[in-house]
């Protein structure tokens, strides 16, 4: 078994599931007393969502990389960053620390093609939805896949809930309201199924909130790292 390095933090909430699929699923597959090797280092979110609100994605890509590399020079034989946004910096992370980092869009795009859908609604952060290089234009380049976003106020709204509220622990019926109305827009543009694109939508979202397909990153991000870890 292969040992996995964690970084995790952003936010804890989602990097607590992580460990727990990741475990559980280890167990699943070998029996007994197994359970992963993790290496894990979990970020103080309040550091990266600042370099997020400054714009300094080059200066939180090189602070990710000192984690990275910390955990490798640990023992860690692969990377995975459990967030979806941050994932703009991986390029940079896998560069430092000389080990594969596992793509948090490559299952994702595999399971959608797999459910032989072509179009998918994308909900994430601000960043996650525009940004070039997280999850979008993998997708599109990658998968061949076509990506809708949330725009306007539904984009302002998913932001806020995520950052203000999911990222805090707080989970509201309001809020999971506002995010049905979103993913219905979304279908409404097109969307076959639709994308879990931040490690804390599947906190407060469930299947039966939408009408199409959900394709949770996190947990199938989960799944792969132990398919890698077992490989």
């Amino acid at each position: 078994m292969k040992t996995i390095g964690l970084l995790g933090g952003m936010t804890w909430e989602s990097s607590v599931i992580y460990y727990q699929i990741i475990n559980r699923e280890i167990q699943k597959r070998l029996g007994g007393l197994h359970s992963a090797k993790i290496l894990l280092h979990s970020f103080d979110f309040e550091d990266i969502a600042s370099f997020q609100r400054d714009g300094k994605w080059s200066d939180a890509g090189a602070y990710l990389a000192v984690a990275g590399h910390s955990l490798v020079k640990a023992g860690a034989e692969f990377l995975v960053l459990c967030c979806n946004t941050m994932h703009c910096v991986s390029d940079a992370i896998e560069k430092e620390a000389g080990v594969p980092l596992l793509h948090i869009a490559d299952p994702l795009g595999a399971a959608v093609r797999s459910a032989d859908l072509s179009c998918v609604g994308l909900l994430g952060t601000r960043y996650t939805m525009e940004m070039p290089g997280v999850v979008r234009d993998r997708l599109t380049d990658k998968y061949g896949l076509r990506v809708l976003v949330p725009e306007g106020e539904d984009a302002a709204e998913l932001h806020r809930i995520i950052y203000e509220e999911l990222g805090c622990g707080k989970f509201l019926d309001s809020s999971r309201a506002a995010c049905r109305h979103i993913i219905a827009r979304l279908v409404a543009r097109g969307a076959q199924g639709v994308v879990l694109g931040c490690t804390e939508l599947p906190l407060i979202l469930q299947p039966e909130d939408s009408i199409v397909p959900q394709f949770d990153t996190m947990a199938l991000h989960a799944r792969a790292i132990v398919d890698l870890a077992l490989s």
